[in-house]
Parts: C-alpha cells; sequence; structure tokens
C-alpha cells in the first residue's frame, strides 16, 4: 500500500466497446487450481479462469474521515466492474472502528477516520475509546455477517469472483505513518467489556504469536467461513500486507481445516507483501498469492514469467501501490499472471489523502479498459494449454500453445518477428489496441519459420494467430 502512480491516462466512455458491456452469467465454482496449468484456477466446468478486477479500500466497510461518512454504493460499484468486464475483487476488512496509520491530521490527512459496520456486536456495558459501546467479543455483530454475505453473494450472481480479506494489516500501526489504529481495535483492552488485552506489551495491533488472540481470531475465521461456504465465488485471503509467516501459516490452515468440516473448499491466499517473502509464500499451504516487488523489483517494468508453483494474483496494490499502466497490465497477463487493479475509484474521502502522497486518481482508466480487453482473449484462447512463451516473440511477451495459437504484445509497435515453426498450414492474423480494444483483421501467415508482423496502426499493439481450421 505504498503510494506511486505511474503512466495512467484517461480514456472517455467512447472507447467503451459493445462486447464489454454484455452481462456475465453467474460465477461458477468453487474454484480449484487448475490440474494442468496451476498458473490459473479452474471453474466447476473445469474451464481455466483468468481473473482480473479492481478492488477499493471501502467496498465492504462505510469509512471516511466522519462518523456519518456516506455509504458505499455497491450496486454502483458492481455496474462499474461489468461495464469493465472484470470478474474479481478483493473485499477490503478492516479490523478497527476508528483511526486509522494516516489520520495524523498533517497536511491533507485527516485528524479521524470511521469504519463500519464490525464483526464484534458493541453491546456494552461501558464507552470504547471511541466513544461509542464497548465490544462484546463473545458476539459476533450479524448485520456486518449479513452484509458480507449480500455483497459476495450479489457479486458472483453478476460472474464476480471475491477475495474475502480475513485480516487488515493497516489495522495495526505502521511506524511511517502516525494515526494510531490500534485506539480502535475491539482487542484493545478499553474497548470490549471482557478487558481483554490482545497485546500487552505494545500499542502495534493484535500480538499474532498470543495463544489467547488466535483463538479469538479463529472463532472468527470460522464465522466467516460458515457465512460464506454455500456460495461458489468465494476467495480467501489471510490479510493485507500484514502478519508473519508463522501466523500466515496459521491462519492458511485454520481455514482448510474448518472448510474440511464444510461442504465446500475455498481457495485461500496469501497477500503479506511486506511481511513475508515472495519465496515464503509460494512454499505457503497457500493455494495462491499476490508476490510484491520489495522482493521481485522487476515486477514494477517488465514482471517476470509465473513458473506455475503456485496462482499468481498480481496486484497493483503490492506493486506500486496505485499504479500500472496498459503496459503493464499486458506484460503482466502475457507472463501469466492474473491481474488485481488497486482503485481510488474516485472516493472522495480518500482523494486527500492520495493527493498528499502525489497520486493522481483521474486517470486510471485505460488501465481498467486493458484489463477487459485482456480477458477478452483469456476467454478466447485455450488458456489451459497456454504457456508464457516470451522466447517465441522478439518483443519476449506471448502465450501461446505452440503450433496452435499465438498471443503476442508489442509495446513499442512493430515489425516484431513471431516464431511460428511449429505451426503447419495458414495462421489468421487479427490486431486489436489494447486499451480502445479496438480490433483490425491482418494479413495470415503461413506456419512452419519465424515470421515478421507489423500492426495496421501506430503505436502498441495485440497480435493473435491461431491455425486455420
Amino acid at each position: 500500500m505504498k503510494w506511486l502512480t505511474i503512466g495512467l491516462f484517461a480514456l472517455g466512455p467512447a472507447f467503451l466497446s459493445p462486447a464489454l458491456a454484455a452481462a456475465d452469467g453467474p460465477a461458477t465454482g468453487p474454484l480449484k487450481v487448475h490440474p494442468s496449468n496451476p498458473r490459473y484456477f479452474a471453474d466447476a466446468s473445469g474451464r481455466a479462469v483468468f481473473l482480473t478486477g479492481s478492488h477499493t479500500w471501502a467496498n465492504l466497510q462505510d469509512q471516511g474521515p466522519e462518523s456519518s461518512s456516506p455509504p458505499f454504493d455497491f450496486a454502483r460499484y458492481l455496474d462499474f466492474l461489468s461495464e469493465r468486464n472484470h470478474n474479481v475483487i478483493r473485499l477490503w476488512a478492516w479490523e478497527q472502528a476508528r483511526w486509522a496509520p494516516w489520520s495524523d491530521g498533517k497536511g491533507s490527512n485527516p485528524a479521524d477516520w470511521f469504519i463500519a459496520p464490525n464483526p464484534y456486536a458493541r453491546t456494552g456495558p461501558g464507552t470504547a475509546l471511541d466513544g461509542k459501546p464497548r465490544f462484546d467479543l463473545s458476539r459476533f455483530d450479524e448485520a456486518y455477517f449479513d452484509r458480507l454475505r449480500t455483497r459476495v453473494r450479489q457479486a458472483g450472481e453478476r460472474g464476480i469472483y471475491v477475495s474475502v480479506m480475513l485480516f487488515q494489516g493497516w489495522s495495526a500501526s505502521k511506524a511511517w505513518l502516525g494515526g494510531t489504529p490500534w485506539r480502535g481495535h475491539p482487542y484493545h483492552p478499553d474497548n470490549n467489556v471482557q478487558r481483554f488485552n490482545g497485546n500487552k506489551h505494545g500499542d502495534s495491533g493484535p500480538a499474532l504469536d498470543d495463544p489467547q488472540v488466535r483463538e479469538r481470531q479463529a472463532a472468527y475465521i470460522r464465522k466467516v467461513v460458515d457465512t460464506l461456504n454455500d456460495l461458489d465465488n468465494v476467495l480467501y485471503e489471510v490479510t493485507n500486507e500484514g502478519g508473519d509467516k508463522n501466523w500466515d501459516w496459521f491462519v492458511v490452515d485454520a481455514v482448510h481445516a474448518h472448510e474440511k468440516t464444510r461442504p465446500r473448499q475455498h481457495p485461500v491466499g496469501l497477500t503479506g507483501h511486506g511481511s513475508e517473502s515472495n519465496d515464503e509464500m509460494t512454499a505457503s499451504p497457500a493455494d495462491w498469492f499476490s508476490p510484491g516487488s520489495k522482493d521481485w523489483p522487476d515486477l514494477e517494468i517488465d514482471p517476470r514469467a509465473v513458473d506455475g508453483r503456485k496462482v499468481s494474483l498480481l496486484d497493483t496494490d503490492h506493486v506500486f501501490g496505485v499504479g500500472g499502466d496498459p503496459q503493464w497490465v499486458w506484460k503482466a497477463f502475457l507472463r501469466g499472471h492474473n491481474i488485481l487493479f488497486m482503485d481510488p475509484y474516485d472516493d472522495p474521502a480518500w482523494t486527500p489523502i492520495l493527493a498528499a502522497q502525489g497520486v493522481g486518481v483521474r486517470d486510471a482508466e485505460a488501465c481498467r479498459r486493458a484489463m477487459g480487453h485482456a480477458r477478452r482473449y483469456a476467454s478466447r484462447i485455450d488458456l489451459a494449454a497456454s504457456r508464457p512463451a516470451g522466447e517465441l516473440v522478439s518483443t519476449s511477451f506471448a502465450l501461446a500453445v505452440p503450433g496452435r495459437e499465438y498471443l503476442a504484445y508489442l509495446p513499442d509497435g512493430g515489425p516484431a518477428t513471431i516464431d511460428v515453426s511449429a505451426a503447419k498450414g495458414r495462421l489468421v492474423v487479427e490486431w486489436m489496441h489494447p486499451t480502445t480494444g479496438r480490433i483490425t483483421p491482418g494479413e495470415p501467415v503461413e506456419g512452419g519459420a519465424i515470421r515478421t508482423l507489423k500492426p495496421p496502426f501506430a503505436g502498441a499493439a495485440v497480435v493473435y494467430l491461431k491455425t486455420s481450421p
């Protein structure tokens, strides 16, 4: 969640392809790692699924600098996703009811921050530090879990998978920001009727190695799983940019263990960028992970190809913070990653916070559109059989089923060479503008050799070659 933006520019609504406006059917699942191509998940039919979508910080709990901050319009958000052909979100969960690392009142940062609803019931007796009734840690707030279930179900009806965030690293103190979210956390001893102290040695959030903390967290995990188990479109993620290896794996195991007692099993992932290395996450018992640029700085400019050890949901949140551009989207897609975009979503509560970090929020549309166009091709190609095949293309960005089909990206335009030596006969050629989605037929080429192609328009281009029937 570091703040940085690069190379974004705007596209107007005139560029929306009619094909992208078509509604998806319901999401089917539960997703499982594809047995023959573990870079992707498979849906209930066994079809390989490419996941891509925008997510934003307030899409589950209402939040902002005022206690009366307007509620998040989830129906409008689903329309926004469908219009851009997105099919996955992260559903952000925050543990504290008030205050945040950035609510220090400095510069344009707010002096306060409110988040509701919360998982635990606020029954009192007594008043918490935020001025509301204390939490009862033995009782969950059913309004929170009703909202959680409703939003996941509504997304699934629109063909959208949901990565349900269980915990939140930014609900603990962050050294480089001045806010104190621990003061608003239910496990703070002044905030709950049990006087339970979730950190006896500091104010940096719950002590993750404390057995009593883990016991309460495990009860919460079971409640989330029981709330969502019958839904097909669920993924779980342990925490956003928090935790440590021992605790992260404890949460993964806790979800897996409880789901074994339930009818459905869903993928569990790690997004622990900054607290657990990429190599540790790929070696974990998780089903997927979101790699970070701290360990792999190449992810910012030239994302490495997925090696198939774990499904990668490559998220701009763990690469740039708020950033990325259409070139980055296409490079990442053709290197075998699924793609998530940390979306400012023009949220007025977040605009000044991002502005203080030098982040523009109005020019993200090209990135969103490119993701939707990438998904169009992912649904057309034989994704289950495709592999990153940079060695076949002079630009080094390609997915291919050698001998049958090739999808390549030319970030600087053409000419470029594509090795179709494994293909026999003629291949049809199709060009697409990577941000507008405009498709232009190309001249067919013969297989059996390395061919040089040049796009019929200036600038970056996507080219798709497939053997003729």
